[in-house]
């Protein structure tokens, strides 16, 4: 059994093998195969994807076929913003 956080609810929806596109969050009954759960998201990549041959999705937050869908695993704890003003902080000290 495998865990996505839902990335509206904020809640572990458990999946056995994985999510398709008409899968929906047992608690706030939102799409899950949607870019803002996906592995490959990347607000500051080319259509905010890293995945360098899927197809452009316009809206994040709805169902798509998009063949490189890949839960996320790590559950974002931090976005890459925070994560990138952590590490420098890190480096050169908080001031």
């Amino acid at each position: 059994m495998k865990i996505l956080k839902c990335y509206f609810c904020k809640k572990d929806v458990p999946y056995d093998t994985k999510i398709y596109i008409r899968d929906e969050c047992p608690f706030c009954k939102r799409d899950l195969h949607i870019c803002l759960n996906c592995e490959f998201y990347d607000e500051g990549a080319y259509h905010q994807c890293r995945e360098p041959q899927a197809e452009q999705v316009f809206d994040k937050e709805k169902a798509n076929v998009c063949d490189f869908f890949s839960p996320l695993t790590d559950n974002r704890a931090e976005s890459k913003k925070d994560e990138a003003k952590r590490r420098l902080e890190e480096l050169f000290g908080k001031k």
